[in-house]
């Protein structure tokens, strides 16, 4: 019963947090990237390239969900139901709400946060929101779709980059631009010049968002070694293993000050579980002697999976 609702409040955490991801990626293209003509990558990017061609007749939201209901078919087969089920949900709410979000904002508040600070700057934080509101996504299982749905894909059987996959894939829809009209949101025609620069901004904007969001993974699944020397080593041992439920190591060592033989507790957990360790411990033992290092690369049970490209 404790194991269900466990279960069940992870669950919840999860989308609630594929929720905050969606709709900061969603802000960042409405306030800041739509109102400036901004072009990125991905479906969002394909569908912001044709809202512009059409005038606003189909906007993003539309091309959004037709297009990632085909690569989420192809998601389903390969990354498993539970990916396929949180990222329907993102897919789903992700393309209302670059529908219906272009309606609520005010004109006075656009304005004010984006159009009067420039492109460049709307770029910037732009693509900063969007990155994270991607990473938010994808380290909770889910995806916003597109080209991320793709990179996962790949990253699951070969040890790839998602945010440099995404990088690559982007630079093509960005470059399609330059074939196809651009209306402003006056009804006006953008010229060559404007399209052009709009291009240089738009690769800005992809490498800013393959950036953040390789920087949120890695933050997200970043693990650190603890070390810890007590003589309550036994009682530590135990309660890790049992109450926080983390694996332990424990060697055999000697300090040579005191020429005593003494036992070494050795736990790898993740970065984020940090502080409920140290507190943990301390509550044991105050006197105990902790080291804590960054390691990279952690494979095995209760961490990353090795990718070796070979399907089993």
């Amino acid at each position: 019963m404790a194991k269900l609702q466990k279960n069940f409040w992870t669950g919840v955490k999860e989308y609630f947090l594929i929720t905050v991801g969606v709709l900061m990626y969603v802000m960042g293209w409405i306030i800041f990237l739509i109102p400036n003509n901004m072009i990125g990558g991905g479906v969002t990017g394909l569908g912001s390239i044709i809202q512009y061609a059409t005038g606003g007749v189909i906007k993003i939201g539309y091309t959004y969900f037709v297009v990632n209901a085909g690569l989420l078919v192809a998601a389903l087969f390969t990354l498993g139901r539970s990916f396929g089920a949180k990222s329907i949900y993102a897919i789903l709410l992700t393309s209302v709400a670059l529908n219906v979000g272009q309606g609520l904002f005010p004109q006075e508040i656009i304005q004010l946060l984006a159009l009067d600070n420039g492109k460049l700057m709307c770029t910037i934080m732009g693509g900063i929101i969007v990155g994270v509101g991607i990473g938010m996504s994808i380290s909770q299982g889910g995806s916003t779709g597109g080209t991320d749905i793709i990179a996962l894909i790949i990253n699951k059987y070969r040890n790839v980059s998602p945010g440099r996959m995404i990088l690559i894939l982007d630079a093509v829809i960005i470059l399609s631009s330059l074939l196809v009209p651009s209306y402003k949101p006056d009804g006006t025609l953008m010229a060559w010049p404007d399209k052009i620069t709009t291009v240089v901004y738009g690769f800005i904007l992809i490498t800013i968002v393959s950036t953040v969001l390789d920087l949120y993974l890695s933050g997200s699944r970043q693990s650190v070694q603890i070390f810890v020397l007590s003589q309550k080593s036994a009682v530590i041992a135990d309660a890790i293993t049992s109450d926080l439920h983390r694996g332990v190591t424990v060697l055999n060592g000697k300090g040579w000050y005191t020429k005593q033989d003494t036992e070494v507790i050795m736990v790898i957990t993740r970065k984020t579980d940090l502080n409920v360790f140290l507190k943990y411990i301390n509550s044991i033992d105050p006197n105990a002697f902790i080291s804590v290092s960054s390691v990279t690369g952690v494979y095995g049970k209760g961490f990353d999976k090795f990718k070796t490209g070979i399907k089993k």
